[in-house]
């Protein structure tokens, strides 16, 4: 029987690194026995620095790889090397190893992710035109690229490289187009969904799988003794790609399906799975002499795309991938490239030869193509300027070519800077050729969606309801908000048959009938760095009908029996107030509908003085009051709330407002939703001020009360002599300390003022006219009166307050009527009245804010909601709030 016994002392490496700085151990010495601590060191600088340049890279619109490149350059010998000891302290030669061994692993997942975003059937829908552009982005700059090399092999390859070799890798670099980052730029310049972009994202597929093919068979040459073994190692890798593309592929769709995850989303078992084949398919093509990268990106391919399972995938893998394992892997890169090395005249015409010839090739073949396949040289020329983009994927080759002895430093470093030449230039060039403003209605589609809308949006005299709206969704949480809102503007369908009933055949026939409601929703997701955000933009169809913010809004639309459009848009967070812009124009919609919906937040008004006999005081907030509205804009009695999403959600509300040309409705609800909904009975109020917005809110109000459930309160606030001067106002009242997007207005004229005057004049005496006696003309104005409107008007109680603090008047007056409604909620309706506004509030509100010791957050609650609402808001009357902002239309 074998025995074995214990060592008498412990190894040297159970006591390594104790004590560390305290003993005066170097935290940067590498020992091979414990590489931990120099690892984290670089790690932690590559990390940084490659953040630190994507901050200004991104202001240039561009892809994130040039970051990380210029990052691995600036740590090696072209610049931060030539620091004395820098090099031998951070990135010893001994150390490389370690980072290369991560570095590979991280490529591999990237591969794999590279392969989870190449959809075959885009190729099969499109394969004519990427077939031909495909074949024509390859062939030409290979052929440029094998005739440079002669030249290249004479001045800068040593002769133990076989000149076959060198030309084969030198036409894969010139030929390979980089599909992640050409994905990227097409989603940030909205470009996918054009002609433009469908064409490129399959031809783009077609070029990356016949790259990466060639590149195997490079390798392949490069590591076989002789040319037979070449040849049994391609079509090895020719049956392992079919069993993998067919059997395979099958049972993963199998165990994808028996697991739930296409339903529910991977599951452990599932990913066990997935991460399994996804390392033996490298083990097995790096173990017959193809570069391990070529397995890992057949593995990712043959996932299963149902039920968005790839998106989702990708979605655990990517922080990861593209955090800590890229920007390892091209620091290396950025380590082996050394600019110094092009040091003469001769060594920078070649370089500039590379440039030109590559995107000479590339965009020359593509435009070619496109044009004879039928494109305008505007839409040729913007596709040979996407395909010329290198980034990512050519490095990957350059690295395979230097890691194999076939490119010399001097010939790395060179085509590096191409590469970086071509993917900075692209998105420049793309948007010169191609600008995106405009130009995603070139679709046939578009076209005559956009003419058709354009006649459904006009509002007249004769039908003057608001009948499609655009409802923006951009999270779950706000679903209830605006299921709350679209139910309040849609009148319900049982309104038309009251009308019926109470007016006589002749007068059915003669008089309008409501229009037909028309919902779009639109559901936001903001492009970040992520590769599954660009994945989601080019599965828009298949997401729209899985979204469940979108489903549960359309199964919404069902039961109310309306007809509900659904969209879907995937745009970096600085374009999203624009895209709500466009969206809504291209619709045609009357009015946009913002729901933001806050936590639970219980309201204590003391309103006793408010009600009837009271002293006419406006009720102070306690010190245990808490105000809804705090989890908004911050606290009103000065204490700081952590209220960091809330601020982005406002910077995007008032870039909506700045940049829409259609009417704007902003409902901010922050009451007990287990209360009152949008079926139950409500009272409205609304302050009227005048104004272009206040015009459009007495018109809201009224088409509210179309639903003989709801009632409303309207005041028309006029200043009264005695209050604090303050001169006509057009402008914020709360000078900002952040600055965000807002409407921009010119300074209104006498006559703009005298017109918008007169306008508020019109529509109050429109509306809040008494009921007109037995006269001619009154019983011709009762007559050419819209059925519907007289009903409407009915539930409305108007009100005139001659006041000198209007605002202060507008609370008092809401907290009665809370205190009156108890058994029904109230909605405050304001218009934002940032334009033409009647009077400026800026006395007052400094008297308010010094009455309810206001302060912290008002910046952003002025600035989003006006004067008006920030006043409802401080003085602790709202609960719920709609805000509305007329489009810029003088009068």
């Amino acid at each position: 029987m074998s025995t074995f016994s214990l060592p008498n002392h412990p190894s040297k490496r159970e006591v390594t690194g104790e004590g560390g700085l305290i003993t005066g151990t170097n935290p940067t010495a590498f020992t091979t026995v414990d590489p931990l601590r120099l690892w984290i060191v670089q790690v932690g600088i590559i990390i940084v620095v490659a953040q630190l340049l994507s901050l200004g890279l991104r202001k240039l619109r561009q892809p994130k790889v040039i970051a990380e490149v210029l990052g691995g350059i600036l740590l090696g010998p072209t610049a931060l090397g030539r620091i004395a000891g820098f090099t031998e302290n951070i990135f010893p030669a001994v150390s490389l190893p370690y980072l290369s061994l991560v570095a590979n692993i991280g490529l591999c997942l990237f591969l794999f992710i590279v392969g989870l975003e190449v959809d075959t059937c885009a190729v099969m829908r499109n394969a004519r035109m990427s077939v031909i552009v495909s074949l024509a982005g390859i062939a030409l700059p290979f052929g440029l690229g094998t005739a440079l090399s002669v030249p290249f092999y004479h001045h800068f390859i040593d002769r133990s490289v076989q000149f076959t070799h060198f030309m084969l890798f030198t036409g894969v670099a010139y030929s390979i187009t980089a599909f992640p980052v050409l994905c990227r730029i097409l989603t940030e310049l909205k470009l996918f969904d054009t002609k433009v972009g469908v064409v490129v994202v399959s031809a783009g597929v077609g070029n990356n799988i016949i790259g990466l093919t060639l590149l195997a068979l490079s390798v392949a040459l490069v590591n076989a003794s002789s040319g037979l073994t070449a040849l049994w190692i391609l079509l090895i890798c020719i049956a392992f790609t079919i069993f993998l593309l067919f059997p395979v592929k099958f049972v993963m769709r199998w165990l994808a399906r028996r697991t739930g995850s296409i339903e529910d989303g991977p599951t452990k078992s599932y990913m066990t799975i997935v991460m399994i084949l996804l390392f033996a398919c490298a083990f097995f093509t790096d173990s017959i002499g193809v570069n391990a990268i070529f397995g890992a990106f057949l593995a990712g391919v043959v996932v299963p795309r149902e039920g968005g399972l790839a998106i989702t995938i990708t979605e655990k893998l990517e922080d990861m991938v593209s955090i800590i394992f890229l920007p390892i892997y091209f620091t290396l890169s950025g380590l082996n490239t050394n600019l110094g090395l092009l040091n003469n005249g001769i060594t920078w015409a070649f370089t500039f030869a590379i440039i030109v010839f590559s995107f000479v090739g590339k965009f020359g073949g593509c435009t070619i193509a496109s044009r004879v396949a039928g494109y305008n040289w505007r839409e040729s020329s913007t596709v040979g300027a996407l395909m010329s983009c290198k980034g990512l994927i050519e490095l990957i080759v350059l690295n395979v070519g230097l890691q194999a002895g076939i490119l010399s430093p001097t010939v790395f470093s060179m085509f590096v800077l191409e590469a970086l030449t071509l993917t900075f230039i692209t998105t420049p060039l793309v948007t010169t050729l191609y600008p995106p403003v405009g130009e995603m209605a070139r679709a046939a589609q578009g076209d005559e969606r956009g003419k058709s809308d354009e006649k459904a949006s006009i509002i007249t005299e004769e039908q003057p309801w608001r009948h499609r709206f655009t409802v923006v969704l951009d999270k779950l949480d706000h679903v209830p908000g605006a299921m709350t809102l679209t139910q309040l503007v849609v009148p319900p369908h049982s309104t038309q048959s009251d009308v019926t009933s109470t007016t006589t055949v002749n007068e059915t026939r003669d008089k309008p009938k409501m229009p037909d409601v028309s919902v779009d929703a639109l559901q936001l997701i903001e492009l970040s760095d992520r590769t599954s955000d660009v994945m989601k933009s080019s599965a828009v169809e298949s997401l729209i009908r899985t979204d469940p913010v979108l489903g549960i809004f359309r199964r919404f639309g069902e039961l109310n029996e309306w007809p509900v459009t659904t969209s879907l848009l995937v745009v970096p967070y600085d374009d999203l107030a624009r895209s709500v812009a466009e969206h809504a124009q291209r619709h045609g919609s009357h009015l946009v509908l913002l729901p933001w919906l806050l936590p639970n937040a219980p309201t204590a008004v003391d309103t006793s003085d408010t009600a009837p006999g009271g002293d006419g005081t406006t009720p102070k907030v306690t010190k245990a009051d808490h105000n809804p509205f705090d989890v908004l804009f911050g606290s009103a009695t000065g204490t700081k709330t952590d209220n960091l999403p809330s601020d982005m959600h406002s910077h995007f509300v008032q870039g909506v407002f700045a940049q829409s040309k259609t009417d704007v409705a902003l409902f901010i609800d922050a009451s007990d939703r287990t209360g009152a909904g949008a079926g139950a009975s409500m009272h409205f109020f609304l302050p009227f001020f005048g104004g272009p917005d206040d015009r459009l809110a007495l018109a809201f109000v009224v088409q509210l009360c179309l639903n003989p459930r709801m009632t409303a309160t309207v005041v028309r606030m006029v200043k009264a002599e005695g209050g604090a001067p303050a001169p006509r106002g057009d402008g914020p009242t709360v000078t900002p300390t952040i600055r965000h997007p807002d409407t921009v207005y010119g300074r209104p004229t006498t006559e703009m003022c005298l017109q918008s005057d007169t306008a508020d004049d019109i529509a109050w005496s429109k509306y809040a006219t008494p009921a007109p006696s037995s006269s001619a003309s009154d019983a011709t104005h009762v007559e050419n009166e819209h059925p519907l409107l007289r009903q409407a008007l009915a539930r409305i109680h108007f009100l005139d307050a001659h006041t000198p603090l209007p605002l202060d008047a507008a609370i008092q007056h809401a907290c009665a009527l809370r205190a009156q409604e108890k058994s029904r909620r109230l909605l405050i309706v304001t218009g934002r009245s940032r334009r033409l506004a009647k009077e400026s509030h800026h006395g007052e509100m400094k008297q308010l804010l010094e009455t309810y010791r206001a302060g912290v957050g008002l910046e952003g609650m002025g600035r989003t909601i006006g004067d008006v609402g920030t006043a409802m808001v401080i003085g602790g009357s709202a609960s719920a709030m709609v805000v509305l902002q007329a489009a810029d239309v003088v009068g």
